[in-house]
């Protein structure tokens, strides 16, 4: 979703603005800089450039209502909340650089395409840990593939409900002409969330960092 600036009164943009700088001041904060593992990094940098990539490959029926996959699901199993949530902040300054937003908007997008949906996978990762078993088919099915199109669909929700409170568009219209929209790109989201992280965690479970051989596996890891 890419909200045009002109669209929203300038006293929420700031403020969305101001609210997303504290936010990822404070995700700076918490990220263990000196603790990143080289080879990890190198992953999640690929990872927020075919997510760029991804997200330039998009459709829409009017301003403020895009539909891209949004990948946030995959960058928080991945890095983790923190990190994920300044990636996606990367994200949508090059998307920005690129000609392809609007600097004003730059706050208000992210809180509804970085902030929310890495809330909520982040979220449904923490129950998951606390209330079921440690199981692959937990982690994969649950905190991918569920997660994954749930965050997506949040993430369109919440824009929609913006862009209704805005008085950019009836609220009709959004419910009948855009939710459909998310609600079958959701299912994408899920299942390629669902695929990638499956992947990953075969090939490459050193690149997750929300993944542990020992306690979804049950062994250590391999010599």
């Amino acid at each position: 979703m890419d909200l045009p600036a002109v669209l929203f009164p300038l006293w929420l943009l700031w403020t969305a603005a101001a609210v997303a700088g504290l936010v990822l001041g404070f995700a700076a904060t918490r990220v263990r800089w000196r603790q990143l593992d080289a080879a990890a990094c190198n992953a999640w940098m690929g990872a927020v450039v075919l997510l760029l990539g991804l997200w330039l490959m998009k459709g829409g029926l009017k301003p403020g209502l895009s539909f891209h996959l949004l990948g946030a699901t995959v960058l928080t199993l991945l890095m983790g909340p923190w990190l994920a949530l300044l990636a996606m902040a990367l994200l949508l300054l090059a998307l920005v650089a690129g000609g392809h937003g609007d600097v004003l908007a730059l706050g208000l997008n992210w809180l509804l395409t970085a902030a929310l949906p890495v809330g909520l996978s982040s979220l449904l990762l923490q129950l998951a840990r606390r209330h079921l078993p440690a199981q692959l088919f937990v982690y994969v099915f649950l905190n991918a593939f569920v997660a994954g199109g749930l965050s997506l669909f949040l993430s369109g929700a919440a824009g929609m409900l913006a862009l209704g409170l805005g008085g950019a568009y009836a609220a009709d219209y959004l419910l009948e002409e855009a939710l459909p929209f998310y609600f079958l790109l959701s299912w994408s989201e899920a299942f390629i969330s669902g695929l990638v992280m499956a992947i990953l965690i075969v090939y490459r479970p050193q690149w997750v960092a929300s993944f542990d051989d020992a306690a979804y596996l049950g062994r250590g890891p391999e010599i």
